[in-house]
């Protein structure tokens, strides 16, 4: 039992960490996004509902089980959707939703992202943009279509348009490493857009 809750501690402390470095980088807003862990086989970690991302610590995470209680109405109101994942997936061990503005920004005129960097070219290669078609009723909808997206592209970064990323991995770094790289390549193809549509012919 102590092992246990020194690991809960620990993992906590982990997605706090990452939590506080994604706000500043804009990745969440101070109400929006969210971030989880896989405890056990049907325990996970979550952010609470009210969680202002830029003073985010432990006590902003709540435990939930699989089969639904009470504390399910103190989580994230993505909890529904990182539970269908955590269920589904069993590779997935971290689960974020982030809105990064460069790859939402993207995300408006695109259906395909093609890094033309090399970091995103050899890390990521394609990722195909996912149109929701319609936001009316996608909560309904988004706990059972992204965790099937997930599946049927064998993939493990979902964007989604206008929307944001969901994203799961087996590593928290890694996670993050991938996020953040596809970051950058999609800030470097608006840049190299704008700068393509600059006369600069003296």
């Amino acid at each position: 039992m102590l092992q246990y809750c020194m690991n809960i501690k620990r993992v906590k402390q982990q997605l706090s960490l990452l939590a506080l470095s994604m706000f500043r980088k804009d990745f969440f807003g101070i109400y929006h996004g969210s971030i989880s862990a896989k405890l056990e086989s049907n325990v996970f970690v979550i952010n609470t509902r009210d969680t202002i991302f830029d003073s985010f610590d432990e006590k902003d995470m709540i435990e939930l089980y699989f089969r639904k209680d009470y504390r399910w109405k103190d989580a994230s109101i993505d909890a529904d959707i990182h539970h269908h994942i955590y269920k589904q997936i069993t590779e997935a061990k971290f689960i974020t939703f982030t809105m990064p503005p460069f790859t939402t920004a993207y995300s408006l005129h695109a259906d395909v992202i093609i890094p033309k960097d090399y970091f995103g070219y050899k890390e990521l290669g394609k990722i195909e943009i996912h149109d929701s078609k319609n936001f009316k009723g996608w909560y309904e909808r988004a706990a059972t279509e992204i965790p099937y997206y997930f599946l049927s592209h064998d993939t493990d970064i979902m964007v989604i348009r206008g929307y944001g990323i969901y994203a799961y991995n087996r590593d928290l770094s890694q996670l993050a490493k991938r996020l953040a790289i596809l970051e950058k390549s999609c800030r470097l193809l608006l840049l190299n857009s704008s700068v393509s549509e600059l006369d600069l012919d003296y």
